[in-house]
């Protein structure tokens, strides 16, 4: 966490709790000045410490409380391979997240679906169809333990 004091720091686990403070609650609740915290988010914003912001979603009221990893393992591993299958898995609405990983399968995928109809429809018509799969390997989640959105941040001393 080169270039981030205290003050950045705060910042960081304040908006990741509460993406929708103000500058004046932020400057308040880290004693600090509105304008200079006005300069710092930005900063942050510009140096990609902040990505972006975003709602999150209960999966369920929308009715895509199906949530799945699958492990997909690839016929070859050229970058064209790895490429081609990118660039396609990441134009499913249903994938979430897509990881590629080491270990016995290429892929991971986070999917949130409707239900095991929507799953059959998605692994049949689309992921089984998308270029080099070799192999899948599902899993479904039963009770959602901890979901966590926040990275836990401390300065370094």
């Amino acid at each position: 966490m080169n270039g981030l004091d205290e003050t950045d720091i705060g910042l960081l686990n304040l908006l990741q709790a509460d993406a929708l403070l103000s500058h004046k609650q932020l400057a308040d609740k880290l004693h600090k000045s509105v304008t200079p915290i006005h300069l710092r988010v930005r900063r942050l914003k510009e140096e990609g410490y902040i990505k972006r912001y975003a709602a999150i979603v209960d999966p369920k009221k929308i009715e895509m409380g199906l949530i799945g990893y699958i492990q997909v393992q690839l016929v070859k591993h050229s970058e064209e391979s790895l490429t081609a299958f990118m660039n396609e898995v990441v134009q499913l609405a249903e994938v979430m997240e897509c990881y590629h990983m080491t270990g016995a399968f290429d892929f991971l995928l986070r999917i949130a679906i409707r239900d095991m109809d929507a799953y059959n429809k998605l692994l049949m018509k689309k992921l089984a169809n998308l270029p080099g799969v070799s192999m899948m390997q599902s899993f479904f989640v039963m009770s959602e333990v901890k979901h966590e959105t926040a990275y836990m941040l401390a300065h370094a001393k």
